[in-house]
């Protein structure tokens, strides 16, 4: 690049921002490129050869930015910090069923007394991402989460060009928060799995979860090459402008913000279903996937009225298309073992066109499902995706049965390692015994161990695999004893690919005692139980020392749970297992940075909670615990209040009533520690 003045190169920095703004919004929001890829990359270059020779012009905002350049790429074993929604973000109702829809209309206008129309919109099946914007310029965006709290994803977002990081227009409020979803679409899809297929890793199951599972990446530059894209539906803010939710998405989409062309402005409930009709067919021509329609009302004032329920608004639905069946071959049956040991039969079928995706296997779930089915090998089966993440085979055609066809025998021994399979009385699932020697489980084991909601170390099924076939790792502590040339050893390694391994396991020694657990694989201990577990017994010693009453004490702990726990603790594989990784500096008790507070709006109250909520009851613990508050069982004259979500206990309800406990929903609950806090 020639040396230019530096005046002429801070206006032409300028000049070129812009011009890639502009160029960006007319190809992700307009639908509308004025200028080839190739004029494009060569706009982008001339900006990045500028703000290398004048630094001091290069902004946060800068085109350039947006693939991360400013961060640490990379950055193994790193979080995504938590932190929490503004409001709720909730689910919505449910319906598969014209009569139901016509109910929910009812009872609208019932409760409203006025006129009122629907926005009718697409359901994209994706990700939700919750985006702030503060000043015309986006401030953070957060994933779902828990419904109270989400991840921050903010460092992978920026790099979404869908997008913007600043907008543009008048009339931009100075903060609001606006609701979407992050979708891939097909082409994006067949070509990342074809590149993961290419390079020996397992391809995702369906667009949402490779859309999901992107926005998690730890390099957020990878995140551009995903093809990852958004749209966006709702506005939330104080005091804004707009009488109906159409005018306020109007304003965004001016404002530059990817809103949904195929949305309608509905004047009944007659027009939304002849809305849902046309696109029960039509959705099979898009370019992503869409799993149903949502049903809003339009009139904001009118949703204030209407309110929420404890899980979802009143004032919306989601009529949800029924799954897309197909009719296909099944050719033979595998029998895979998981890494607790449970043999799980798929099919394989002859290869057919499924809610957007080739499917060539599913699920067959265990023996006794394979016999409701009476199932034969060469029967034409029919298989269901919907939001299943691997498709499942839900009947056969006995019509077209193929004479003497054989049922598949399902294995009396493990197809790995060759035990006698096993079967609890109590369980659908045959299991093989031999945990500490099946080649199978103990690598499973490890890609567990090393998953990004466990201890997030950067080994994935072909590491695993290599590091196993060298003998370098038979137990989970093994990892820790790992060395750089050994790994620089592996087929395809580089010293930068062994020091981003030896980088995650350092930072794995940080990861909270929660998660720990959760890695280290106890059968029937998930995520969810090990965090309850966790907070409930502040350390791995007092976990292994507790007996079978104070388990069966615990809510969720049933007595499979309890003796999957006592059998693991009582073993020397799993005490040596605990020792090693103790000595190789991993957490084995609840840290107070594990446990910090939002706020003490409930200090010294004692809650007991009933009922199914908008979050998990877990999550909803946690958030009581996490605002000073103290979790109880039983009512009982030391409670403050019950907190009461839909279908909450009779019993509970009819005690508070006679102690003159106070009964709050889950909306009075939200705004306590809202206003309080």
């Amino acid at each position: 690049m020639a040396k230019i003045g530096k005046a002429a190169a801070q206006q032409r920095i300028e000049f070129l921002k812009k011009e890639l703004e502009r160029h960006n919004h007319n190809y992700y929001v307009l639908n509308a490129p004025t200028i080839t890829d190739f004029e494009f990359d060569l706009l982008m270059g001339e900006l990045q050869g500028l703000e290398k020779l004048y630094p001091e012009f290069a902004t946060e905002d800068s085109p350039t930015r947006h693939v991360g350049s400013d961060l640490t790429s990379g950055a193994a074993g790193t979080d995504f910090v938590q932190v929490p929604h503004r409001w709720p973000m909730l689910s919505l109702g449910n319906t598969y069923a014209r009569e139901e829809l016509f109910e929910f209309d009812e009872r609208i206008r019932k409760a409203a007394g006025v006129p009122y129309t629907y926005s009718c919109e697409l359901k994209f099946d994706g990700t939700a991402i919750c985006l702030t914007y503060r000043d015309g310029r986006l401030l953070r965006a957060l994933t779902r989460g828990d419904g109270t709290k989400g991840d921050d994803v903010t460092r992978n977002v920026v790099n979404i060009p869908a997008i913007p990081r600043i907008l543009h227009g008048t009339g931009i409020p100075r903060e609001f928060e606006i609701r979407g979803e992050i979708y891939m679409p097909f082409a994006a899809f067949e070509r990342l799995n074809a590149e993961r297929e290419e390079a020996g890793l397992e391809p995702f199951a369906n667009p949402r979860n490779a859309a999901s599972g992107s926005l998690k990446l730890q390099n957020p530059e990878e995140m551009r090459t995903r093809g990852l894209d958004c749209v966006l539906y709702h506005l939330l803010g104080e005091d804004l402008p707009f009488k109906t939710h159409i005018e306020a998405l109007q304003a965004a989409s001016g404002w530059g913000l990817p809103i949904s062309e195929y949305s309608l402005h509905a004047d009944g409930i007659d027009a939304a279903w002849d809305y849902i009709t046309a696109w029960d067919t039509r959705r099979k021509t898009l370019p992503f996937a869409t799993d149903g329609i949502v049903i809003k009302v339009n009139e904001l004032e009118l949703q204030r009225q209407l309110g929420f329920t404890a899980k979802s608004p009143r004032w919306a639905t989601a009529w949800k298309f029924k799954p897309e069946q197909a009719c296909t071959p099944l050719l033979s049956v595998d029998y895979q073992v998981g890494r607790t040991g449970a043999v799980t039969p798929v099919a394989n079928l002859e290869p057919v066109l499924l809610s957007g995706t080739v499917v060539k296997r599913a699920s067959l779930h265990n023996k006794d499902q394979m016999d409701l089915l009476d199932i034969h090998i060469g029967d034409y089966v029919y298989v269901e995706k919907g939001g299943e993440i691997i498709p499942k085979i839900t009947g056969v055609d006995l019509s077209r049965r193929p004479e003497g066809a054989l049922r598949p025998a399902f294995p009396e021994r493990c197809p790995d390692c060759g035990a006698t399979l096993v079967r609890d009385e109590d369980e659908a699932r045959h299991y093989c015994p031999n945990r500490e020697h099946c080649p199978v489980q103990i690598k499973g084991r490890f890609i567990h161990f090393a998953s990004r909601k466990a201890m997030d170390i950067l080994a994935g099924d072909a590491t695993v695999e290599a590091l196993y076939n060298k003998g370098y790792i038979r137990t989970l502590p093994d990892l820790y004893a790992l060395t750089r040339e050994q790994l620089t050893g592996l087929d395809g390694w580089q010293e930068k690919s062994a020091d981003n391994f030896l980088a995650s396991l350092d930072a794995s020694r940080k990861v909270p005692f929660e998660r720990v657990l959760y890695a280290l694989g106890i059968r029937h201990v998930g995520e969810q139980t090990a965090k309850m577990l966790a907070r409930h017994f502040g350390s791995i010693d007092a976990l292994m020392a507790a007996s079978e009453e104070e388990l069966l004490q615990l809510e969720d702990i049933g007595q499979t749970v309890a003796g999957s726990i006592l059998e693991w603790a009582a073993s020397p594989e799993g005490r040596d297992t605990v020792e090693r990784l103790r000595a190789a500096g991993l957490r084995f008790e609840i840290d107070a940075a594990d446990t910090q507070r939002l706020s003490e709006t409930l200090d010294g109250k004692t809650i007991v909670i009933s009922g199914n909520f908008s979050i998990s009851r877990e999550a909803m613990k946690a958030l009581i615990e996490a605002h000073g508050g103290k979790n109880a069982g039983s009512v009982s004259g030391k409670t403050s209040f019950l907190l009461a979500g839909e279908k909450a206990g009779p019993e509970k309800l009819r005690k508070a009533e006679k102690l003159g406990i106070p009964v709050l929903s889950e909306t009075d609950f939200n705004n306590l520690v809202e206003k309080e806090s």
